[in-house]
């Protein structure tokens, strides 16, 4: 069944993309939630028109996109959890707290273009972040244990000073 998105469905397609899906999904899902219409030839025809007519504001929506991904670029978060003796986080780390993360850090991302897999253990990963069908950033995650002392580096450790001898007394 040929459906003509209505909005961005992550894994799916992007607005004004005609996608083959099976017919329960499009009729039970995507048609009553608003979130597409039938592919029929006449709504193609009005599609392709109203493409056409759009097609400077489409450019605007990219460029608006490459701007925010522009910004994103450099962007290292350090997410800081509980986790186990044995590395594993209580709880995992997921799309939400990333757009929490970026929030912190200025960036008012909407958790529904974050995708990534939950991470339950402690180390590097990465979130993909789609603006725009033809804009994706990669953003680094890198997960610590919020209960870790941090490492103390060998300029900065402290010195141990010589133990003072205790100072005998004579008897005379």
């Amino acid at each position: 069944m040929e459906i003509i998105l209505k909005e961005d469905i992550i894994g799916l397609g992007y607005k004004n993309d005609i996608v083959n899906v099976k017919s329960g999904y499009g009729r039970n899902y995507l048609i009553p939630q608003g979130k597409g219409v039938i592919a029929s030839p006449s709504a193609k025809k009005i599609l392709a028109e109203n493409l056409k007519q759009q097609a400077h504001k489409l450019a605007a929506i990219k460029a608006e996109a490459e701007k925010k991904a522009e910004a994103l670029n450099g962007v290292v978060l350090v997410i800081e959890t509980k986790v186990s003796a044995t590395g594993v986080t209580y709880g995992s780390v997921n799309a939400n707290i990333v757009a929490e993360e970026l929030k912190k850090k200025g960036f008012d991302i909407d958790r529904k273009i974050i995708v990534m897999n939950d991470i339950k253990t402690v180390g590097d990963f990465s979130a993909k972040i789609c603006f725009h069908k033809e804009v994706e950033v990669e953003v680094p995650v890198k997960v610590v244990d919020a209960n870790a002392k941090p490492e103390v580096k060998a300029e900065e450790a402290p010195v141990e000073e010589a133990p003072v001898a205790e100072e005998t007394t004579v008897e005379e």
